[in-house]
């Protein structure tokens, strides 16, 4: 007669679940997998982040001479760069969004950029990016107005400001902005940038065509006011 283990000789459920995971699987435990899984989960996420950080700071963003010798050297010459109290705004501070999910979207927009860059040499000289700018300008003018300025307002709330401490003109126009919802870039342009030449009337055309793909119907309007009429 086969003898049976009692129940009392039975491991208990921790054992036989540490068993399970430890116990050779092919050649490989299990355990050991999920381990190693785990630590090449944590080198990989710490890789990826630590890629992420480096590609976002002003020093790599100046590595392309095509910023260092236009954008960056303007941008040098305003209160951003340099100003009484110290405080700074570097490129990722205006042009990055801190949220890691919308981080990760402009950071897959900018591969594009490496393209420009590296094959096709869009703004390679002078020349060209001069060529370019306004198109240049129009992309990030859209990108902040639907946004609602984003990434100024992690400096500048209208809800913190004390539009009593501020020039009066200054204070007004504030004010009048909050009335009427108005953002940053609504009357900021080259603000840290040169403006572009004929700047003023491109962001207004750009509002109009921002606000056609918002109402439809309001192309339509302008289409029927402009039929002959009989």
């Amino acid at each position: 007669m086969t003898d049976t283990p009692s129940t009392a000789d039975r491991p208990g459920f921790l054992k036989r679940l540490w068993r399970f995971f430890w116990s050779p699987s092919g050649s490989i435990a299990l355990g050991v997998l999920l381990v190693l899984g785990f630590l090449a989960g944590v080198v990989f996420w710490g890789g990826f982040h630590w890629a992420l950080e480096m590609t976002n700071n002003e020093q790599f963003c100046i590595t392309c001479h095509e910023m260092k010798d236009n954008v960056y050297a303007e941008y040098k010459n305003t209160p951003h760069f340099q100003n009484h109290s110290g405080v700074r705004a570097t490129c990722p501070d205006c042009h990055v969004p801190k949220e890691w999910q919308h981080k990760i979207v402009r950071k897959i927009q900018a591969s594009k950029e490496l393209w420009g860059h590296f094959v096709t040499q869009s703004i390679w000289t002078r020349e060209k990016f001069v060529d370019r700018r306004l198109e240049l300008a129009r992309h990030e003018w859209q990108r902040m107005k639907t946004t609602n300025s984003r990434e100024c307002r992690n400096c500048h709330a209208f809800d913190y400001m004390d539009f009593t401490k501020q020039e009066t003109r200054a204070g007004k126009q504030h004010q009048l902005a909050v009335d009427t919802g108005k953002t940053c870039i609504d009357c900021h342009q080259g603000i840290a940038h040169r403006l572009p030449e004929g700047g003023r009337d491109a962001y207004e055309q750009l509002m109009k065509e921002l606000k056609v793909e918002a109402d439809p119907a309001t192309d339509l309007k302008s289409y029927a006011a402009a039929l002959p009429k009989k």
